[in-house]
């Protein structure tokens, strides 16, 4: 099976490479440190439930790994998960840094119109950091 990221889940991102079977993708979106998390499985595989059991097992462990490094990194008040889809169908996971101060609080930050692109500096902090608890090679 060959994969192919969705061109609306490439465009806008920072893309991490690998972590076990998925890929990793920061969102250019500094106001709220954002992951998507994209398995890579077959495209008729669009919600979390249709994994084999393998596949879901290691697709919760990487969101576990990534839930932990937001916490560690950004040291957020709350960490929003979600598989929503209703605008990409392809199988991927937010994973949200949520602060007390941040725009959208206490509300969802899928409605939020607060944008602000990453300084190039600091997305390779972050790339970085990342690399550092994963041992990225790509």
């Amino acid at each position: 099976m060959a994969f192919t990221l969705h061109p609306r889940l490439e465009k806008g991102c920072f893309d991490f490479g690998k972590l076990d079977n998925c890929r990793v993708l920061l969102k250019n979106n500094a106001t709220f440190p954002w992951f998507i998390i994209v398995p890579e499985v077959d495209d008729s595989i669009t919600e979390l439930h249709k994994l084999e059991a393998h596949d879901f097992a290691a697709v919760s462990f990487v969101i576990r790994q990534m839930s932990a490094f937001v916490d560690a990194y950004f040291h957020p008040d709350k960490i929003n998960i979600a598989s929503i889809g209703n605008q990409v169908s392809q199988l991927h996971i937010h994973i949200v840094a949520r602060f007390e101060s941040d725009p959208a609080w206490p509300g969802v930050v899928w409605a939020s119109d607060a944008k602000k692109p990453y300084e190039p500096e600091q997305a390779a902090r972050i790339n970085a950091a990342y690399n550092g608890v994963f041992d990225q090679k790509d």
